[in-house]
């Protein structure tokens, strides 16, 4: 689901960027965009020439929903035949008279066919209809209209549903932060609850990191605080990935450890071996600015192979013996590096991963020539042929490394 938003996500940036390219300063300006059709005052025949002075009944109100429902179909229709311009013109026709029914209908009308208009990328259309929300939004927190009415919440979170379909993060940040504060007041915790979730989640789906954390760290303290476990994993692991994204090692570090000790149940004892794995990761990032901490990142990628093994999970103790022996090489640790190598040979052997156990004898035999110890990389190096031409892969590979010894050693 994450990636999904992501990828929506990038994409929209680019669509908001040529959208504000494309946007006049002032919304007025013809060669830019025409004055916008949600904004025609022209009578309509679906509603009487006296109903901006004299609220519709509620009979006309059924009856215009139910004519409406049908312009939307129309559009709709229309639409599939190919002809844009005129459902566009049948869809803001809806828009304008679903205002005779309340300010809610009409946003929802403008979320729906917002969304539409996205998927078609019509940058036109989307313009005249963010134009109109915040116009709503703006009377609807206007001074007045609060004093008068107060805050309403439904508008706010239709408003903030809409921005969420016409692609528009900024505004719909805006709304549930207003609709945070109100819910506050109000001391409704199940909708405070719900909308920190969806701010959170908008500021991780636009890759506002920083945000996304403030926001999740608060779900995490609130369930901390109710006792639920639960929600404690799901926020933590939200936190994990961000400060992984935003290349944060040591919050990651923490994150991870705190959820490391909530690991306790049997299926999630299984998913240590991944931490300590991330954890060690993060260390070695650390250890290129403080060299000290390169114990840290050896003791965890071997907790990561130990718990791995234990709960027999061999592909993920192959990935830490790979790990370890990167890092050992890397810390002219030679010896424990081919030690390491050894154990990573048995342990492909188990997963009968003949592929990972040609890879094991390569890097064996890549260290053996490192060293000249051109006997060790021959026997290496032909064990991983012979693994090879079972696999009709990387033949060739073997091969050429066979013949390089054969020269460098004289043989």
């Amino acid at each position: 689901m994450l990636r999904r938003l992501c990828a929506i996500a990038i994409f929209s940036i680019l669509l908001n960027n040529s959208l504000t390219l494309a946007a006049p300063k002032d919304p007025n300006q013809a060669d830019k965009f025409p004055p916008s059709p949600l904004e025609i005052t022209t009578p309509d025949p679906l509603v009487r020439s006296s109903a901006n002075k004299e609220p519709l009944t509620l009979v006309e109100q059924i009856q215009l929903n139910i004519a409406l429902d049908e312009l939307n179909q129309q559009a709709t229709a229309t639409l599939q035949a190919g002809d844009k311009e005129t459902a566009w013109e049948i869809w803001n026709r809806e828009i304008r008279l679903r205002r005779y029914l309340g300010t809610i209908p009409e946003i929802q009308a403008l979320s729906r066919v917002g969304a539409i208009a996205w998927n078609q990328n019509d940058r036109q259309e989307l313009f005249y209809i963010n134009q109109r929300l915040q116009a709503i939004q703006k009377q609807a927190l206007s001074p007045k209209t609060i004093a008068k009415q107060g805050v309403n919440v439904e508008l706010l979170q239709a408003l903030g549903e809409a921005y969420q379909n016409v692609r528009s993060p900024k505004n719909a940040l805006e709304v549930y932060n207003q609709i945070l504060t109100a819910v506050r007041q109000q001391q409704d915790k199940t909708a405070e609850l719900s909308t920190l979730q969806i701010i959170a989640e908008l500021n991780l789906a636009w890759f506002d990191y920083p945000q996304a954390a403030a926001t999740y760290q608060e779900l995490f303290n609130i369930a901390t605080a109710g006792g639920d476990r639960t929600s404690e994993l799901t926020y933590l692991k939200q936190l994990a990935y961000i400060y992984q994204q935003g290349k944060q090692p040591q919050q990651a570090i923490d994150t991870l450890n705190k959820l490391a000790l909530l690991y306790t149940d049997p299926e999630n004892i299984l998913k240590i071996p991944q931490l300590k794995l991330a954890i060690a990761a993060n260390y070695e990032s650390l250890a290129k600015e403080n060299p000290n901490l390169i114990q840290e990142a050896f003791n965890n990628y071997q907790q990561a192979y130990t718990t791995a093994w234990e709960s027999q999970q061999f592909v993920i103790a192959a990935e830490a013996l790979q790990k370890l022996i990167a890092l050992y090489r890397s810390q002219g640790q030679i010896d424990a590096a081919l030690q390491t190598s050894q154990i990573l040979i048995e342990t492909q052997a188990k997963t009968s991963n003949s592929y990972g156990l040609m890879q094991a004898y390569d890097q064996i035999g890549q260290i053996y020539l490192q060293q000249k110890d051109y006997p060790q990389a021959l026997s290496a190096f032909q064990q991983g042929l012979q693994l090879a031409q079972q696999l009709k892969h990387e033949e060739s590979y073997f091969a050429q490394q066979i013949e390089k010894i054969s020269k460098e050693s004289g043989q």
